[in-house]
């Protein structure tokens, strides 16, 4: 939004800001607002790049008002019907101090050249005119007329005046037509309005004050507190003094165009703020993400399957390095053979995967707007039934590390190899003691062979099961912690692609909005 015309300008940063906002928006605020802000805010690069002298000035009011005889008192021309003189057109008029630059202007707000004035071009034109000069003054159609063309002219041309002039009646200045259709919805530009109460001539003078007091309560219950309230009479000339003053004073400011788009800035980064949420953002705290990973991992049974790891690859590898005359002692374990067939995952408990997400889910979204909320809520339970399969899935994949490493198959084979010489040497030292030929035997040091071979394999076979029962502890541990790690790692997978990335984004897109807003509002 904006252009080359306001680049640069604090005008343009805060349309710049509103686009900004517009664009995070997408995709989570009805279209329809979005588009209504976006032609706001065309609306109002468009004005800029119009003729900066002129001001645009519309008179609006209902019908019986006296709308058309101030317009006509404010021109100095009988240029509007009154009364029931008054046509029954779907055209505004206006009247143009200041041709030079302003045919853009008036195709711009749309009235056509036989509904165009230019005053200065008039053989009567009076001198205290120049003190209009730059002025585009409109004469609306009544806002409450029947005509429905009327309305919608009436609305069209209030969303482009520079300055908005609403003409009451004594009679009528608390109707709620003018009160809910317009005053309430442009609470935000009581920067460029003023109101006449007319007909001040037919209220007592003792009253009249009273009156102007009661229109300035009801201005305040409608938002706009600071708006001026004039006591004029276009048909006795009371008060026209003042407001043809106030006028050329917001002339003379030239502000008038400036405040105008801001204030229509202001009201499209307000009609986004009640759509999408005015909440100041926040980021979940990554440790927040992490306790999800943790809730989903005990939902997987991670730790009690790196446990089991833990205590059965141990125990296959204690058995492994152990001196087969114990082992055969001993009695089977259940929990070697299960592991030793198919080491598995259990499918993960969906019901604590869908608490937790959806636990986290509430939290981020009261982060962020009430409008923008279930798009958080969505990102994060979205795809519940997903996450868990794919968990099941990405989980079944994983290497436990089940297996014993080669070496221990080498320590199982000395063992036997240790107990051989162990069994050998026993027996051939006893049929050689049942033969007699004991001394016949070969001596190693001064003892029969045999009996070194027995004693050798007794000896290193339980050294070398204590030294491997030392070692395979660690080996279990060191095993059981990479199983974890793995496991771990495809849940952080899962839920950062489909949990953690999605509430993410939204965040940040609601952060970037509130700081496009920011920027609007500046």
């Amino acid at each position: 939004m904006g252009d080359l015309a306001t680049r640069g300008t604090p005008v343009g940063d805060r349309l710049s800001g509103l686009g900004d906002a517009v664009t995070a928006a997408r995709g989570r605020v009805p279209d329809a607002i979005l588009d209504e802000v976006a032609a706001a805010a065309d609306r109002a690069t468009g004005r800029l790049k119009l003729s900066a002298r002129h001001t645009v000035v519309a008179i609006a009011g209902a019908t019986g008002s006296g709308k058309s005889s101030t317009y006509n008192a404010l021109t100095g021309l009988e240029l509007s019907s009154v009364g029931i003189r008054r046509p029954t057109t779907s055209w505004a008029t206006a009247v143009v101090w200041g041709s030079q630059g302003a045919e853009e202007l008036l195709d711009w707000i749309g009235i056509p050249p036989r509904h165009q004035t230019m005053r200065d071009s008039m053989l009567d034109s009076r001198r205290e005119d120049s003190s209009f000069d730059g002025v585009v003054l409109l004469d609306l159609p009544d806002h409450d007329s029947t005509e429905v063309a009327h309305h919608l002219e009436v609305d069209r041309l209030v969303a482009v005046a520079d300055l908005m002039v609403w003409i009451l009646d004594p009679q009528k200045y608390a109707d709620a037509a003018v009160h809910d259709r317009y005053f309430k919805p442009l609470a935000t530009h009581q920067g460029v309005m003023l109101v006449a109460l007319n007909h001040i001539d037919t209220v007592p003078a003792e009253r009249r004050q009273a009156m102007v007091d009661d229109v300035r309560r009801l201005l305040a219950e409608d938002g706009l507190p600071d708006v001026p309230v004039l006591a004029i009479s276009a048909k006795e000339g009371i008060g026209m003094a003042e407001l043809r003053a106030e006028i050329q004073r917001r002339v003379k400011d030239k502000h008038s165009t400036t405040a105008r788009v801001e204030a229509d800035i202001a009201a499209a980064a307000g009609r986004l703020e009640g759509a999408a949420g005015s909440t100041p953002a926040r980021e979940l705290p990554a440790q927040r993400y992490d306790d999800l990973e943790g809730r989903v991992a005990d939902a997987a049974g991670i730790s009690a399957v790196v446990d089991g790891i833990e205590r059965t690859l141990g125990s296959r590898a204690r058995s492994a390095v152990a001196w087969p005359p114990l082992l055969l002692a001993g009695r089977a374990d259940p929990e070697v053979a299960a592991l030793d067939a198919a080491p598995q995952v259990a499918p993960v408990d969906r019901a604590t995967v869908d608490t937790s997400v959806r636990a986290l889910a509430d939290e981020a979204s009261e982060g962020v707007g009430a409008g923008w909320a279930p798009t958080v809520r969505a990102a994060a339970t979205g795809r519940l039934a997903e996450v868990a399969d794919k968990l099941d899935r990405e989980l079944g994949k994983v290497d436990l590390g089940g297996r014993l490493p080669f070496w221990l198959n080498l320590v199982r084979l000395l063992h036997w190899l240790l107990l051989i010489a162990l069994v050998g040497g026993l027996g051939w030292w006893g049929y050689a003691a049942v033969r007699g030929t004991t001394d016949d035997l070969t001596q190693v040091a001064g003892f029969p062979l045999p009996a070194v071979l027995a004693v050798a394999g007794l000896v290193l076979g339980l050294v070398l099961a204590v030294v491997g029962r030392s070692l395979v502890g660690g080996l279990a541990r060191t095993r059981a912690e990479e199983a974890d790690e793995r496991l771990r790692a495809v849940v952080h997978q899962v839920v950062e692609a489909e949990v953690t990335q999605p509430v993410s984004k939204e965040l940040a897109a609601y952060a970037a909005f509130r700081r496009g807003i920011a920027t609007a509002r500046a």
